[in-house]
């Protein structure tokens, strides 16, 4: 089974990107010029739930990320329980930024927020291609990471039940088990929001 290091420092504070990369906007969504207001508004799709502000202190960089794994777990059927552990993880392994790894160039290569210097650990939940948990290019990636956070999670028996501190440590094996606890009432808020604004 795939497994962080032992000897992993405390989860990196990097330095995030002056602005986080804008989303392109779908020319398919823009009303054409030449289409009349009234055809424009029987094609409209409906209006998607606006993004609740930024809550814990969080950035609207890190919410986004939040987004990711909020959304990422609904679709796989995770309940809250999982969504909180898993939110509460990233913010002790990496601050809920993309990380990419100051030794390992290849990941300096994909969209990032911020250098860290834990191993070859990058992502949302610095894991580590080295342990067999994807290809570099795939844990950069928030929402293929995140499915195999949670698809680790899911093997954990009992989960549900475990202390959250107890069930991040049980997938990300660090050496630092305890700092995952103090995270559980901002990832709380976050998933909450989420969920409040009918993700």
């Amino acid at each position: 089974a795939a497994s962080r290091s032992l000897d992993r420092a405390p989860g990196p504070t990097p330095t995030p990107s002056a602005s986080p990369t804008p989303t392109p906007t779908s020319a398919a969504s823009a009303p054409s010029a030449t289409a009349s207001p009234s055809a424009s508004r029987k094609r409209a799709a409906p209006k998607r739930p606006a993004d609740p502000a930024p809550v814990a202190g969080l950035t609207r960089a890190q919410m986004a990320n939040a987004k990711v794994i909020v959304r990422t777990g609904r679709e796989l059927g995770f309940p809250r329980r999982g969504l909180v552990i898993a939110v509460a993880t990233a913010m002790q392994e990496s601050n809920l930024y993309n990380v990419a790894s100051g030794v390992l160039p290849e990941s300096q290569e994909y969209p990032h927020q911020g250098i860290g210097w834990d191993h070859d650990s990058v992502g949302l939940f610095q894991q580590r291609a080295s342990s067999g948990w994807g290809e570099v290019g795939q844990l950069m990636d928030p929402a293929f990471a995140t499915r195999q956070f949670l698809a680790a999670l899911a093997e954990i028996p009992g989960w549900e039940d475990l202390p959250l501190t107890v069930a991040a440590q049980s997938v990300q094996i660090s050496a630092y088990p305890d700092l995952y606890a103090q995270h559980e009432w901002r990832a709380a808020e976050v998933v909450d929001a989420f969920l409040s604004a009918g993700m």
